[in-house]
């Protein structure tokens, strides 16, 4: 019996506890637990919101990958054009040097195959597209200079001859960035060139408020959209002098033409 008061007594009191919790909880109380879910909502709709701009911001980078990759595999078929063409000369140079030791045997030929080549490399120069243009033209009369010298034996003028053609071949392998005035709107303006191999011949005025391209087609320089190509070009030539890493650029180039 005393055990049966005992028990009802603890319920009792268990009961009463619990109201007093219940009373201690007061609105305020299940407001900021309110308050505190919305808050968690809130950010995690943020938070989805930020996921899915990441998401369409991955889909167009992932386009514009794909964009690239299709340039740079026409690129690739351009530049194995060329540089079987270059392979094939150089083979050919071989060949000539070679038969420079047999100098005996063909020396009647050499000085008439030196006039043929300089003339040859001096048409190129004017039909190639126009950079450096002083400094090839000058070597092409240097070389047409050295014809006439009885100092220099025929083998000499020869391996000249070769030399100024490796150079040639050397120009359309190599990115560079010189100085140079080029005629916009009939002004002379200083300017920036910036050479990509033979597929790429553009400028950048001094101060950078105008950019334009070589029209190997049309021989003629042609002004580009400078808030498009501006920054580009602009990091082609740190690229160029070695002011900064060689990266992806996108600048107007020759269009590739398919193999044969």
């Amino acid at each position: 019996m005393k055990m049966h008061r005992f028990k009802t007594l603890a319920l009792a009191t268990s009961v009463a506890a619990s109201a007093l919790v219940v009373q201690s909880v007061g609105a305020d109380d299940l407001d900021k637990v309110f308050q505190v879910g919305q808050a968690k909502t809130a950010a995690a709709q943020k938070s989805q919101v930020k996921i899915d701009k990441i998401s369409d911001q991955t889909r167009d980078r992932l386009q514009e990958y794909k964009d690239v990759l299709k340039q740079v595999e026409g690129l690739k078929v351009y530049i194995a054009r060329l540089d079987r063409q270059i392979d094939n000369q150089n083979k050919r140079i071989d060949s000539i040097e070679n038969s420079i030791e047999q100098v005996t045997e063909v020396k009647r030929q050499i000085l008439p195959l030196v006039e043929r080549m300089i003339a040859a490399l001096d048409d190129y120069v004017a039909l190639d597209v126009p950079f450096l243009l002083e400094e090839r033209q000058q070597r092409v009369e240097f070389l047409r200079g050295n014809l006439d010298l009885a100092s220099l034996t025929d083998a000499e003028k020869f391996r000249q001859v070769l030399e100024a053609y490796k150079i040639e071949n050397e120009y359309g392998r190599k990115i560079e960035a010189y100085k140079d005035s080029v005629e916009i709107d009939g002004e002379a303006r200083d300017v920036e060139i910036l050479r990509i191999g033979r597929i790429g011949l553009l400028y950048q005025t001094t101060d950078a408020e105008q950019s334009g391209a070589w029209d190997q087609q049309n021989r003629q320089w042609v002004t580009l959209d400078n808030s498009q190509y501006k920054n580009a070009i602009r990091q082609g030539l740190r690229v160029a002098k070695k002011q900064a890493s060689i990266n992806i650029m996108t600048v107007p180039v020759a269009a590739p033409e398919a193999a044969k």
